[in-house]
């Protein structure tokens, strides 16, 4: 088995290339979609925000609001960090379980948006860095998901910087361009990535 750590700044792509990935045969562990999980109505995570962060980051129907959390713990360090010692260790151990469902010569990738802050490249045989400029970061951001600069900007500086990312990079996938280039630069990556799970 090959153990991949998959990240990249917010808007820089990577959940195109996980997908990209998952489409050549990798089994994908995705820390966000955990992330939720962990925290659906009626889970000791959900609970646990609650007791910590009040019921008013609810919404009506008993689930988290996610942007009224996120715009309560992106603008504190230490509210940010009170959340993150709830979740992940949830995520962790979910993580754990779904990396032991895989067959031994599977190309594991674990998408992880925050391996570079939390210091996680250790515990993979390979990371790969997803990776685009800041201008192109916060356009996307903006342009495609709907942010405005200002909440694009405070999201991008919660996060490690582009330099401490490609510190701990074994692969970097440069997303700066089109898509087109994206799938090719990507399956290149992924055939090393098979001969090294069968090596």
């Amino acid at each position: 088995m090959l153990k991949v750590g998959l990240t990249g700044g917010i808007g820089a792509g990577k959940s195109e290339v996980s997908r990209l990935l998952v489409a050549s045969g990798a089994v994908l562990i995705d820390a966000d979609k955990i992330a939720r999980e962990v925290v659906e109505p009626g889970t000791p995570g959900l609970a646990a925000v609650v007791e910590t962060f009040g019921p008013e980051v609810l919404a009506p129907d008993g689930s988290l609001d996610r942007p009224k959390l996120g715009a309560v713990v992106f603008a504190d360090a230490d509210k940010l960090a009170a959340l993150n010692a709830i979740v992940h260790p949830l995520v962790g151990a979910r993580s754990a379980e779904l990396e032991q469902a895989a067959s031994d010569d599977a190309v594991v990738v674990h998408d992880v948006p925050l391996l570079a802050e939390n210091g996680l490249a250790p515990l993979y045989d390979l990371v790969i860095v997803v990776d685009a400029s800041p201008v192109t970061q916060l356009d996307r951001l903006v342009r495609l998901r709907g942010m405005s600069e200002e909440d694009a900007r405070a999201r991008m500086a919660a996060q490690a910087t582009r330099e401490k990312r490609l510190e701990i990079a074994d692969v970097v996938i440069d997303n700066d361009g089109p898509l087109e280039g994206l799938s090719e630069r990507v399956g290149e990556v992924w055939a090393d990535l098979e001969r090294r799970a069968r090596a």
